[in-house]
């Protein structure tokens, strides 16, 4: 089992923390119920008696009794044996009705220290608001990153180029590296979007027109990278015999973005300092869905390693924007804390000097003294005027970037 320390460092400072509630969230099948495991792993060997560890996991039929906050907390309770702390792990949480109302009255003994997971964001960003507000920190977990990739299988640096082509085309849900063969990978990856579909789309969302959902992730996906226009995504599905308003398109697209599909980045305009609701764009959590989820079956190098770039930069827990200049647009501004940087993608630059002046161009009309880089594949060092070129490997086996 592959450790997730980039988030156990996170978490590891809540853990004796009893007035805040600790939410993992994330896409199905992207590892929270492994960290979850880990968490509990730490905290026996930290000698914690394993009867004030209790761990209910409600996609099992064992705890179906649980319906609503009051069963929950009555449940809690009556594990509960004495004044010690207990710490209490509740896994796909959302399916409990009020559920927060039950977290929060169990919060407020200060005799819990509460781990919770979902796989919705309404979940924590939403329903929490009231009962919990300010009395949570949360972690979005993401699919493997590359550097988890070449940890778990133990993939050496002159292999870094193939492994990174092999999740171009099947993404890392970590579960997807048990399969060997294309036809496994294919059903494995399809059936995590199902569950996805059936579990938060349909049931949580209550959204029912699943063709028509389906039609607009699929046009996402293949203009990824592209400026978002709602005029043309209508426009497409009208053409495809299937109407909708639009403002069912914005429900819909809200409901790619809170199941964790996609994720949608707004642009920053570097000469008003300011962030834009309009022209924003959408990257693929992971990539293995947006394979199987498009019409096209040549894979756009260009395109997946920006998309790779962008899941690093927030794994890593940067905000993320699309830069607008007044002559064009850079790939990422990041934001972290104080920094702020500037980033450019490439495939590769090749020595091309069209291909190089276009990338690092793209800088021209900035004037400020924040790094700029642009990030590719080749071995070779093209740095130039202040802007720092860098190896994609490097960057994405970097942690300290």
């Amino acid at each position: 089992m592959l450790e997730r320390e980039l988030y156990l460092e996170k978490i590891r400072d809540f853990y004796e923390e009893v007035s805040l509630v600790k939410i993992i969230y994330g896409m199905r099948r992207s590892g929270k119920s492994v960290i979850l495991t880990q968490i509990i792993d730490e905290l026996r060997k930290q000698n914690v008696p394993e009867n004030h560890i209790i761990y209910i996991n409600f996609e099992s039929l064992e705890y179906s009794f649980i319906k609503n906050g009051l069963d929950l907390y009555n449940y809690i309770k009556s594990l509960t044996r004495d004044k010690k702390k207990y710490y209490v792990f509740l896994d796909e949480i959302g399916k409990v009705l009020e559920f927060e109302k039950g977290i929060n009255s169990l919060r407020i003994t200060n005799k819990y220290s509460i781990f919770i997971t979902g796989s919705n964001s309404k979940m924590t960003f939403l329903e929490l608001s009231t009962d919990l507000s300010g009395r949570y920190v949360s972690f979005k977990v993401n699919p493997l990153t590359f550097k988890e990739v070449v940890k778990l299988t133990k993939t050496k640096k002159e292999d870094y180029k193939k492994l990174l082509l092999d999740i171009f085309k099947w993404g890392s849900l970590p579960q997807r590296f048990s399969f060997s063969n294309d036809a496994s990978k294919i059903n494995y990856i399809s059936d995590v979007y199902n569950s996805i579909i059936l579990k938060d789309v349909v049931e949580r969302l209550s959204i029912k027109d699943v063709t028509t959902f389906n039609k607009i992730l699929q046009y996402i996906l293949e203009i990824e990278g592209k400026e978002f226009s709602a005029t043309n995504v209508l426009n497409y599905l009208e053409s495809e015999y299937q109407k909708i308003s639009s403002k069912t398109l914005y429900e819909y697209l809200e409901a790619l973005c809170s199941t964790f599909i996609v994720n949608k980045v707004y642009r920053y305009d570097i000469t008003g300092k300011g962030v834009m609701k309009t022209l924003n764009k959408y990257y693929s959590s992971d990539l293995g869905i947006k394979q199987i989820k498009t019409n096209k079956k040549e894979i756009n190098y260009s395109i997946c390693l920006e998309n790779l770039v962008y899941n690093e930069l927030i794994a890593r827990g940067y905000e993320v924007y699309i830069g607008k200049t007044t002559k064009g647009e850079i790939d990422f501004i990041v934001t972290k804390n104080d920094e702020f940087k500037y980033i450019q993608v490439c495939y590769q630059l090749n020595g091309d000097e069209k291909t190089i002046k276009r990338e690092f161009g793209a800088y021209d009309n900035i004037n400020d003294n924040y790094p700029k880089y642009v990030i590719s594949l080749d071995d070779e060092d093209y740095s130039k005027n202040g802007i720092i070129h860098l190896n994609a490997f490097k960057f994405l086996m970097n942690d300290n970037f």
